[in-house]
């Protein structure tokens, strides 16, 4: 028994030191494991706790204002309290407890804040906020039914979820929000709109300071959200030329969506504001400045563990436009009072809606004054009159006789005239075609009287003799029709019709031209302004073209670009004056040019022009009447388009030493054989007030 007994024990220890050997074996793998994977791998794992990934956050700076040539601000910005949210990519949750927080802060019950909560936010922010609920709402096997139909395909299978747990809310539950939880919502919503590490305005109309301070005490606990200043684009002058100058987005909008590959290739985010027409999209790259660039630090966690500023940021740079605001004030006056006098105190006006002048110095191609104006009625069915400055490069018209300087000249390159000519103003009539003649029979005339009289036959005739025809009473007109319309064209786009001027505008039109090139009357009507349609920015090119001797200067509306103001009374820096430009020089001979500046002036002493008699600025230039047809705004009330006559004047002052150039446009002014010449009265007023006000200045 004692010797069994003994065994048993001897037995014992031996198990026991297995068991500890197999441990210690164990331990030694292990050791040996954590060494392996601390002398291999350990780097690796090193660099992986110690991850961090960099985010930059831009933001932007003012945007750069617009002032007239005299220094008088005309588009500024309006500093606004402004509060952002910045999406560090988290949670919904989290991000709704957020803006829950962020609701007890401010007001967010606007009727514009809540109507942009739509239907399937209310659906959706109900769900999150009761997840159980909504969760109870697609039953297990409905949900295994969508999984095992969509089991290859996991975000399909998510989508077909979120539709039938979205289908499954009612009315009567999206429409149980409290009011503090639609003003959650409402933040939320903007919160959401925004993308990843790109801050979102979430309000910033209406910030009072007291939200404004309240929030910033609370950004600690408010991750994501910011305080910030916004502006407002603000406009002197009111509705004066803002066509011109053009729109920037909303931060809720940014940048246009057809364009978005565009701006974000050169560094834009989706939401940041943007010029979206004419100079403010024209002068987008001036105007934008540079974007302040900070560098934040985010751990593995997703909590921001430094912050660094890259770059502090710059506003953008100033316009000084061409402009002078006093004059563009009093050339708008004008045009109104003459459209509302016209169309009061004539018959057959009742077409006439719209007019428009611009001033242009002929030396540097600057725009002085571009004024539009047209007729409309307000939503009460009363009369108001609207900005129209952008009719002046965007529409198009048959501007009549205004065209003959331009056709004289292309007679004297085409070698069929030359000074002095002399042709037979008579009544003609080709076989076929109803007579074509002058507002007058003037018998044998030269070139000087056909622009002074503005002969209609001495222009067709010219015309002719460019297609290498012949013309004899009654009979066919034998014509290279084509050919003599191309080099007419071609030759009036040297002095900027029917071609771009160049303006440093977007959407300028060329117009439009005839497309019967093979009739020959077309070529006579060609000849004098009555088949192709030019805009008055063309014609105040050519005026300033004929002006200056024959170099067609490209127009500009900005003079200089400068950095910020340093006041409000004192410009920043030249950054760069914009200098004239010569598109083209006329190829004419000594002597052709003059000789229509002769005949020009002969407009405005004695003969169409002839109200400018007297005149102590000596002015030249051209009246034009052309016989259209009306495709204006009330054009649908017509079977056929009704006949008008548009009303044209080109001029320039002082004659021998020109300063200004003008182009004066009237479409549609009336529908009688004859009527009253406002193209004349508001040319005549318009230069008597430009040279009153430089007296003036003078004068000081």
């Amino acid at each position: 028994m004692g010797e069994k007994k003994r065994k048993k024990k001897n037995q014992f220890p031996l198990r026991l030191n297995i068991l500890f050997f197999v441990v210690f074996l164990l331990f030694s793998a292990l050791i040996l494991r954590l060494g392996f994977v601390q002398i291999v791998y350990g780097d690796d794992y090193k660099r992986e706790l110690e991850k961090k990934e960099d985010i930059i956050i831009s933001t932007q700076v003012p945007r750069g204002e617009m002032y007239d040539r005299n220094g008088h601000n005309i588009v500024s910005n309006k500093a606004k309290n402004a509060i952002t949210y910045t999406n560090w990519d988290v949670k919904a949750k989290d991000m709704q407890n957020t803006a829950e927080k962020l609701a007890r802060l401010i007001k967010m019950d606007t009727e514009d804040d809540l109507k942009k909560i739509t239907e399937r936010d209310r659906i959706d922010y109900w769900i999150l906020l009761h997840e159980k609920k909504a969760k109870a709402k697609v039953t297990k096997k409905e949900d295994a039914e969508l999984q095992e139909t969509y089991k290859n395909d996991s975000k399909k299978y998510q989508k077909a979820y979120n539709e039938l747990l979205r289908s499954r809310i009612t009315k009567e539950e999206i429409n149980s929000f409290s009011k503090f939880e639609l003003e959650t919502l409402a933040i939320y919503r903007a919160f959401n709109s925004g993308y990843y590490y790109t801050p979102q305005i979430v309000k910033n109309n209406g910030v009072t300071d007291e939200e404004f301070a309240r929030v910033s005490e609370h950004l600690a606990e408010l991750k994501g959200v910011d305080t910030t200043k916004d502006w407002d684009r603000t406009y002197a002058y009111g509705s004066t030329l803002k066509t011109v100058l053009g729109n920037v987005s909303s931060s809720q909008r940014g940048v246009p969506a057809e364009e978005k590959d565009s701006y974000l290739a050169k560094g834009y985010s989706m939401n940041d504001r943007v010029g979206l027409s004419y100079l403010e999209n024209q002068y987008e790259d001036i105007l934008k400045g540079q974007k302040k660039k900070i560098k934040y630090i985010k751990d593995k966690t997703g909590e921001i563990v430094d912050s660094k500023a890259l770059t502090d940021g710059e506003s953008g740079k100033d316009l000084v436009l061409t402009i002078d605001m006093k004059l563009q004030l009093e050339v708008e006056k004008i045009i109104e009072e003459e459209l509302k006098r016209t169309k009061r105190g004539y018959a057959g006006t009742y077409l006439l809606d719209r007019a428009f002048v611009v001033l242009m110095d002929p030396k540097t191609g600057e725009i002085l004054t571009m004024a539009g104006k047209m007729l409309g009625k307000d939503d009460n069915g009363n009369q108001q009159v609207q900005d129209f400055a952008l009719g002046n490069i965007t529409t198009s018209y048959n501007v009549g006789s205004t065209v003959k300087g331009a056709m004289v000249l292309t007679g004297y390159k085409e070698g069929v005239i030359k000074p002095y000519s002399v042709i037979h103003d008579e009544v003609m009539q080709v076989k076929g075609s109803p007579p074509f003649k002058s507002w007058k029979t003037m018998g044998y005339i030269n070139d000087l009287t056909a622009l002074q009289q503005s002969s209609n036959v001495y222009m067709a005739k010219t015309a002719i003799a460019i297609g290498k025809g012949h013309y004899s009473y009654g009979q066919p007109l034998d014509t290279r029709t084509s050919e003599a319309m191309s080099t007419i064209r071609n030759s009036f786009g040297e002095f900027g019709l029917g071609v771009r001027t160049g303006i440093d505008l977007p959407n300028e039109m060329v117009g439009f031209k005839g497309q019967d090139t093979q009739t020959p009357g077309n070529l006579m009507f060609l000849s004098i302004g009555q088949y192709d349609t030019y805009t008055n920015m063309q014609l105040a090119q050519y005026a300033s073209t004929i002006a200056n001797g024959g170099y067609r200067i490209q127009p500009h509306m900005v003079k200089e670009i400068r950095d910020p103001s340093l006041g409000e009374e004192e410009l920043g820096g030249m950054v760069q004056e914009i200098q004239p430009k010569v598109l083209n020089k006329v190829d004419l001979e000594p002597g052709w040019i003059e000789q229509v500046q002769k005949g020009f002036r002969m407009v405005m002493t004695s003969g169409t022009g002839k109200v400018f008699a007297g005149a102590s600025y000596q002015p030249a230039g051209k009246t034009g009447t052309a016989q259209a047809f009306y495709d204006g705004p009330l054009r649908s009330n017509y079977s056929a388009p009704p006949q008008v006559m548009n009303l044209s004047l080109i001029t320039y002052a002082p004659s021998e030493n020109p300063e200004v150039a003008m182009a004066v446009l009237v479409p549609w002014a009336y529908t009688t054989n004859s009527g009253p010449s406002p193209n004349l009265t508001i040319g005549k007023r318009v230069l008597d007030k430009y040279f009153e006000m430089k007296k003036e200045e003078t004068a000081k």
